[in-house]
C-alpha cells in the first residue's frame, strides 16, 4: 500500500512544516479514498507567511509593470503545457469530470494571469494641468494581499485573484477551500519556477479559523473572497476592524428568463449549462428557469430529452460529462431539497435520485428537473449548488421581471429571445451584475464578473479589477510661491 501524501503549507518559496502538527484528510469525491493529509495553518503559518509577504512585496512592487509581466507570461507557459497533469489533480479534488477539466479549468486560470500580465506594463496614473502648478496620479499596489477559494474551481480562482494583484505589484497570501486543496499549491510552485520571487505567492490551508486570521490580520490590506454569503458577511465584518478592502463573489440564485420566440434549441441547451455543468457546483448558474406559457410543454420535453443523454460516471474517463457532488455533506444538502420539492407538490420530471457508479464510492446524482414550481418553494428561494433545475412558467414581461428580481441575490441572468428590443430592455431592469442575451454562464476573462445585492461586492476579471487591488496616490506640484493668509 503506497504512502499517502502529506500536504504542507508553500511559505516563501518552499513547503514548510506545521508547528502543530495538525492536519485533515483531503478525499478524492469521486471515490472516496484519501488522496492526500493536509497540514493546517495555524497563528505560527500565517505570521511566517505575512513576514514573508511584506519581503517579496519589497521586491516585487519594485519591478516595472514589464518585468514583472514577463515572469507571468513564464508562468503562463508552464501552465498550458502542464495542462492535463494539473486538469487530473483537479478532478482528483473536485469530482468533476476531466473532459471539463482539461478544456476550461487550468486554461482559463492561464488566460488570467495572461491577461494582467499584459496590463502590468500599462498601468498608470494622470497628469493635470493646472496651470503654472500641475498635479498628477500615481497608481501604487496595496500591499498584502489575501485570497480565500471556494471549492468548485481552485484553480481558476487561485489564477482570478492571485493574476491581477501580483500584475499590479501586490503580494498575496492564499487560502484554498479545504475540500479542494490540491491546485494552488501547483500554482505556487508553478510561480516559483517562473521566477517570482518568494514570498509574492504564498499558500496557507486550513479551515475558517485559518481564514480568519488572514481577514483579521492588520497587516493584510485586501482580502479577496469566492464562498457563501454568510462566510461573506463575517469576512467584511473581520475586514472592518482594520479596513481592509474587501471584494467578496458569493452566491446567486439567477433566473434564466426564455421567452416564445427564443430559439428553443439554443434555450435548451443554455438551461443544460447554466444547471448541470460541474455537477451545478456554480455559483452563476441560473437555477430559477421562467419559461412562456406558450412553449412550456416543448421546452421541457427538449429539455428532458437532452437530459438523458448526460452520461454520469467516472470522473476521470473522458466520456463523462458528469461527475461526482464534492462531499457527502453536499450530497446531502441537495437531496434534501430534491425531496422538500416532492413534499411541496412539485413535479419532478427527471431525474433526482442517486446513481452508483462501478468501483466509485462516492456521490453521484441524477441532474433533476423540477417543473410547475411557484416562487414560493424552498428549491426555487435557496441556493442549492447541485444540478437541480427548476422551471417556473410566466405569462407577461412585466410579471417574469418581478418575479426574477424577487430574490436577495443578485450575480447573474439570462434572457433568450430574439426581439433585440426586448432583450435589452429585459436586461436594464434585471437586478444582476452580469447578464447574458441568448447565452449563459460565459465569462471571459476580458469582462468584469461579480454581482449586485447579496451576491457580492467589487468585481473580479477586465480592467475593472485593477481599481481593486491598487490604490491612487495625488501628488500636487507647486511651481510659483506659497501664498499664506497669516
Amino acid at each position: 500500500m503506497s504512502e499517502i501524501p502529506v500536504l504542507k503549507n508553500y511559505i516563501h518559496g518552499k513547503y514548510v512544516n506545521s508547528e502543530s502538527g495538525e492536519f485533515f484528510e483531503n478525499l478524492n469525491p469521486a471515490t472516496g479514498k484519501v488522496i492526500s493529509l493536509v497540514e493546517i495553518a495555524g497563528r505560527a503559518e500565517v505570521e511566517k507567511a505575512v513576514q514573508s509577504s511584506e519581503e517579496g512585496f519589497q521586491i516585487w512592487s519594485s519591478m516595472s509593470g514589464t518585468q514583472r509581466g514577463r515572469i507571468l507570461n513564464r508562468a503562463v507557459q508552464i501552465l498550458r503545457k502542464r495542462n492535463e497533469e494539473l486538469a487530473k489533480l483537479e478532478v482528483s479534488d473536485t469530482g468533476k469530470p476531466l473532459s471539463e477539466a482539461i478544456e476550461v479549468d487550468i486554461h482559463s486560470g492561464a488566460d488570467a494571469i495572461e491577461y494582467y500580465a499584459g496590463l502590468a506594463a500599462s498601468l498608470h496614473g494622470h497628469h493635470y494641468d493646472l496651470g503654472f502648478s500641475f498635479a498628477y496620479t500615481r497608481r501604487e499596489p496595496l500591499g498584502i494581499t489575501a485570497g480565500i477559494g471556494a471549492w468548485n474551481y481552485p484553480f481558476q480562482i487561485a489564477a482570478w485573484k492571485s493574476g491581477p494583484a501580483l500584475a499590479c505589484g501586490n503580494s498575496m497570501i492564499f487560502k484554498p477551500a479545504e475540500l479542494s486543496p490540491i491546485t494552488a499549491l501547483k500554482l505556487a510552485e508553478v510561480y516559483t519556477e517562473a521566477g517570482v520571487p518568494d514570498g509574492v505567492f504564498n499558500v496557507v490551508q486550513g479551515f475558517a479559523d485559518t481564514g480568519r486570521l488572514l481577514s483579521r490580520h492588520e497587516k493584510i490590506a485586501k482580502i479577496s473572497l469566492t464562498g457563501e454569503v454568510n462566510t461573506g458577511k463575517k469576512v467584511m465584518a473581520d475586514a472592518a476592524t482594520s479596513l481592509k478592502k474587501v471584494t467578496l463573489e458569493l452566491g446567486g440564485k439567477s433566473p434564466l428568463i426564455i421567452f416564445s420566440d427564443a430559439d428553443l434549441d439554443n434555450a435548451v441547451k443554455a438551461a443544460l449549462m447554466a444547471n448541470f455543468y460541474t455537477q451545478g457546483e456554480v455559483c452563476s448558474n441560473g437555477t430559477r428557469v421562467f419559461v412562456e406559457k406558450a412553449i412550456h410543454k416543448e421546452f421541457a420535453q427538449k429539455l428532458v430529452e437532452r437530459t438523458r443523454k448526460i452520461k454520469i460516471g467516472d470522473p476521470m474517463d473522458m466520456s463523462t460529462t458528469m461527475g461526482a457532488l464534492i462531499s457527502k455533506d453536499h450530497y446531502e444538502k441537495v437531496m434534501y431539497y430534491i425531496t422538500k420539492a416532492r413534499e411541496n407538490g412539485s413535479n419532478i420530471i427527471f431525474g433526482g435520485k442517486r446513481v452508483q457508479v462501478p468501483g466509485h464510492a462516492g456521490y453521484f446524482i441524477e441532474p433533476a428537473i423540477i417543473d410547475d414550481c411557484t416562487d414560493n418553494m424552498q428549491c426555487v428561494q435557496e441556493e442549492i449548488f447541485g444540478p437541480v433545475l427548476s422551471i417556473l412558467p410566466f405569462e407577461t414581461e412585466e410579471e417574469v421581471l418581478k418575479r426574477a428580481n424577487h430574490t436577495p441575490y443578485g450575480l447573474a441572468a439570462g434572457v433568450f429571445t430574439c426581439d433585440i428590443q426586448r432583450a435589452h430592455r429585459v436586461v436594464s431592469k434585471l437586478q444582476a451584475g452580469i447578464c447574458w442575451i441568448n447565452n449563459y454562464n460565459l465569462t471571459p476573462i476580458e469582462i468584469p464578473f461579480g454581482g449586485y445585492k447579496q451576491s457580492g461586492l467589487g468585481r473580479e476579471n477586465s480592467l475593472a479589477t485593477i481599481e481593486y487591488y491598487t490604490q491612487l496616490k495625488t501628488v500636487y506640484v507647486e511651481m510659483g510661491d506659497v501664498t499664506a493668509a497669516f
